[in-house]
């Protein structure tokens, strides 16, 4: 049985880099953008405040790694633990670095969105920035220099308070027109080149488009498709800790053993 049409749209948002196809549903975009309204419409003072926002973490000692997305970093249709940032938490904690996992991921957020609420996701002691945005960018055909720009202000702010930063790119769906798929797949290789920082070239690689890999919406990954996700970005964060010094736990082994 066909899951239905969102499935298509991210089918189609891969195989449009190496084809140019026509495909995407209007009811599949109507879906997100209701998503979006719907954690746009508890913005207060220019601030996403979705229902789903967690409070502000305590500060702690331990020096921070911070997930900023959307849906598909916190994990929307799974448990907290199956989440990709939980599970790089337990990968952090298994090789023995001393740090803690923030997710920052709010389902249906924007470019825009992550950027007006970057300085709270930057509390505490953040050494690296994840920034995995833009999914709704494109499914919401937001125009692509707006992406670009606020993209580079995220990074921009994160590197002038010396936070190493990974970036996680994305593909936009086709029916916004193949220039626009160009255009959006190269803000991600443009900015990478232009700030040097750690790129993961398609944060779903090996995970849109594969059944067993998603769940009934075609988009969110399964549990087993957040473990490929949390693969492809750990292979990016692994050199930037192991450069860094006094980031593993005393005894070079998980803390406590």
């Amino acid at each position: 049985m066909n899951p239905g049409p969102l499935r298509l749209i991210w089918i189609c948002a891969v195989a449009a880099l190496v084809a140019a196809i026509g495909c995407g549903s209007p009811d599949a975009l109507q879906a997100e953008r209701r998503a979006a309204a719907a954690s746009e419409s508890q913005a207060v003072g220019g601030t996403t405040q979705p229902d789903n926002r967690a409070e502000p973490p305590s500060v702690i000692a331990r020096p921070r790694i911070v997930a900023l997305g959307d849906s598909l970093t916190a994990g929307l249709g799974l448990s907290p633990s199956q989440a990709y940032p939980a599970l790089l938490q337990q990968r952090l904690t298994a090789e023995g670095f001393n740090f803690e996992v923030v997710n920052a991921g709010v389902s249906g957020d924007t470019s825009a969105g992550g950027l007006a609420r970057l300085d709270w996701a930057l509390t505490g002691d953040v050494q690296v920035l994840v920034v995995a945005l833009g999914g709704n960018d494109g499914l919401r055909g937001l125009p692509v220099q707006q992406l670009k720009q606020n993209l580079s202000q995220i990074i921009e702010r994160a590197r002038a308070r010396r936070i190493a930063v990974v970036l996680a790119g994305m593909e936009a769906p086709p029916n916004h027109g193949w220039e626009y798929v160009v255009d959006f797949h190269q803000v991600f290789t443009d900015l990478a080149r232009k700030y040097h920082v750690a790129f993961v070239p398609f944060l779903l690689q090996g995970v849109a488009g594969h059944d067993e890999l998603n769940q009934r919406d075609g988009i969110h990954p399964t549990a087993q498709g957040a473990r490929m996700v949390a693969d492809t970005v750990w292979a990016a964060l692994k050199p930037i800790l192991e450069a860094q010094p006094r980031t593993r736990a005393r005894g070079g082994g998980p803390p406590g053993s």
